[in-house]
């Protein structure tokens, strides 16, 4: 019994070194450059072979990286939207989080908001179809109910918003805005919260 739950890890393990593997090289070459070849010698593993005992493709390898991060973002926006009930708060919380993982884990931000993930999982929901996005705008529609945000499109509001974020949060993934991108966050929550708020004077 002992052996068998050691042998589970240590699959478990290796599929995990693979996957972080893969997504280091995804976010540095981009998908269609990187081989089978380039996984298993970044996750240490002696011939792709083994790789077909956790994976039977390089597709497949994409299509867990990206149901894996999905299911994070999820778990964060859901422990997000417990912590407070602002709508203003709960948007703050989630800024804050997409910040924090483009200078913490910038290599996830690239294959969500950079690489063209429409190319090689054409069978995957867009980002916006997902759960973890019709979460972010149930909370703008929440914020328009209560007053916060005002009275326009919720689909108009998430695309004013997160324009601006994700706009920002790829410019600092491709250097053209070269510091970290924690020193543009205050600035940016400015501007895409001033665009959608209801006491805003833009419109």
């Amino acid at each position: 019994m002992e052996q068998e739950l050691n042998t589970t890890q240590s699959k478990s393990e290796q599929q995990n070194e693979i996957l972080v593997a893969a997504l280091k090289l995804f976010a540095e070459q981009g998908y269609f450059n990187t081989s089978l070849t380039d996984i298993a010698e970044a996750a240490d593993i002696k011939t792709v072979s083994a790789i077909y005992q956790h994976f039977n493709s390089k597709h497949s390898i994409a299509n867990k990286l990206y149901d894996n991060i999905l299911d994070s973002l999820n778990v964060s926006i859901d422990d997000i939207r417990r912590r407070t009930q602002k709508s203003s708060e709960q948007l703050r919380g989630v800024v804050d989080l997409l910040f924090k993982l483009t200078d913490d884990a910038p290599a996830i931000m690239k294959f969500l908001l950079v690489m063209p993930l429409n190319e090689f999982l054409p069978e995957q929901k867009p980002l916006q179809q997902t759960s973890a996005f019709i979460k972010i705008l149930k909370i703008i529609q929440a914020g328009i109910r209560a007053g916060e945000i005002r009275n326009i499109d919720p689909m108009l509001a998430n695309t004013y918003f997160f324009g601006i974020i994700n706009n920002t949060l790829t410019m600092v993934l491709t250097g053209e805005l070269s510091k970290p991108a924690d020193t543009y966050r205050p600035q940016t929550w400015l501007a895409a919260w001033n665009l959608i708020a209801k006491k805003s004077s833009v419109f």
